[in-house]
């Protein structure tokens, strides 16, 4: 009588921390799978805006890429103009050297 009695309760106390256990662990995976799906949606979210700067930054690069080529327009131009600027000058002194040639020329014959 007393081994039964042991033995029902060895079983009865395994019972009951086997069930608690269970329960224990259930608990456990349940608040695992929340922190999950919170772990998921917060990399979707990162994902979605790390696409968004990864456009924003293209975007930027592609007007840095137009904006360079505008300035290497714009440097060609002005390389262009000082060139023919400086045509100008050559020949407008040109002109005063031939002008001031012939203004003695006239007062010689004045």
């Amino acid at each position: 009588m007393l081994f039964e009695w042991i033995v029902t309760t060895v079983l009865v106390s395994l019972c009951i921390y086997l069930t608690v256990m269970v329960f224990y662990y259930k608990t456990l995976l349940k608040k695992e799978k929340m922190g999950n799906i919170v772990i998921k949606n917060t990399l979707g979210d990162a994902e979605i805006v790390i696409r968004k700067y990864q456009v924003q930054l293209q975007r930027a690069l592609g007007n840095i890429d137009i904006l360079s080529d505008e300035l290497n327009k714009i440097r060609g131009d002005t390389k262009s103009l000082r060139t023919r600027n400086s045509q100008y000058r050559i020949e407008s002194d040109k002109l005063r050297q031939r002008i001031k040639e012939l203004e003695g020329k006239i007062e010689a014959l004045l």
